[in-house]
């Protein structure tokens, strides 16, 4: 038997017919948000190193500009675009000028997010608003935006970064966690929504991986981000490990792609022990240092 995360190599519609997973990977257009590092880098690499044309975002114009000048110098088409996704009128535009510059759009991968570090009590309305626009509103403002010249491909597929916090809530993380796990939600809805069309989508939970995050995130014990920071380091999986798993998951048509042994641990735990796991979340907690909390992320 399977991976109970894998969906059968054809996928059932809701008219009674059947549907591939995408066929091939080479020839096609495939849109990165968050390339300028980590995850969305790799990701944007090995879909052009499979042939993909690649359409690269992000807010981060250096780490944009060198990736776009690696892959034209490896011979890779691609497009290059600053982009912030929590932006809906920029992210309408950015769809527009990825189909004027490429034509198509059969991939969509929706990678771009960020973190905080406090308290729901203590996090101004401000940076609640920051990270929810790009974890949130930047995931669905790709699936609006893109969805009409997805529909026009004989086969296309979604991509949505989600994390193993989307699984469960843990302190200092809530509105992290609470927005990966919409972004699950979103994912499932789109999974039942598309049953009839030809557009895959998978929602990826990553566990511990070596990316900028921490850097990149917004603490307000900059010794906790030291420290978070350290630990991504020295026990984060290499960011090319969940590249390689995400283009598996969109040859699969996979919906749920878990990263890490702890982030299958810890969905297997919320699955069969939801209250128990949450009540050892909060003990394990009154025990740490709540600064270190993002070393899961």
């Amino acid at each position: 038997m399977g991976s109970p995360n894998t969906l059968p190599r054809a996928r059932p519609t809701a008219s009674g017919g059947y549907l591939p997973p995408m066929q091939r990977i080479e020839g096609r257009v495939a849109v990165v948000t968050g390339a300028a590092s980590g995850i969305g880098r790799e990701t944007a690499r090995l879909l052009a190193t499979r042939g993909c044309r690649v359409a690269i975002a992000d807010v981060a114009e250096e780490g944009l500009a060198s990736l776009a000048e690696e892959l034209r110098e490896a011979g890779r088409p691609c497009s290059s675009h600053v982009v912030d996704v929590a932006d809906r009128e920029r992210m309408a535009r950015f769809a527009e000028e990825v189909v004027a510059e490429h034509e198509r759009v059969h991939i969509l991968v929706n990678n771009a997010g960020v973190a905080l570090g406090d308290s729901i009590e203590e996090l101004s309305w401000e940076d609640l608003d920051w990270l929810v626009g790009i974890n949130f509103w930047g995931v669905l403002h790709g699936c609006k935006f893109f969805l009409p010249y997805l529909r026009r491909e004989d086969e296309a597929h979604i991509v949505n970064l989600s994390s193993m916090f989307g699984f469960g809530g843990l302190p200092s993380q809530g509105p992290y966690c609470a927005t990966k796990a919409a972004v699950r939600s979103l994912t499932e809805t789109l999974h039942g929504e598309l049953a009839d069309s030809a557009i895959g989508v998978t929602s990826v939970h990553p566990g511990g991986i070596a990316t900028n995050i921490v850097q990149n995130a917004r603490f307000y014990d900059e010794e906790g981000r030291a420290r978070a920071a350290e630990v991504f380091a020295r026990r984060g999986r290499p960011p090319a490990e969940v590249a390689k798993r995400i283009v598996r998951a969109i040859e699969r048509d996979q919906l749920r792609l878990v990263v890490c042994p702890e982030a299958h641990v810890f969905d297997w735990a919320k699955r069969l022990l939801p209250v128990s796991t949450q009540r050892l979340v909060r003990r394990l907690w009154s025990r740490v240092d709540p600064s270190s909390a993002t070393t899961a992320l």
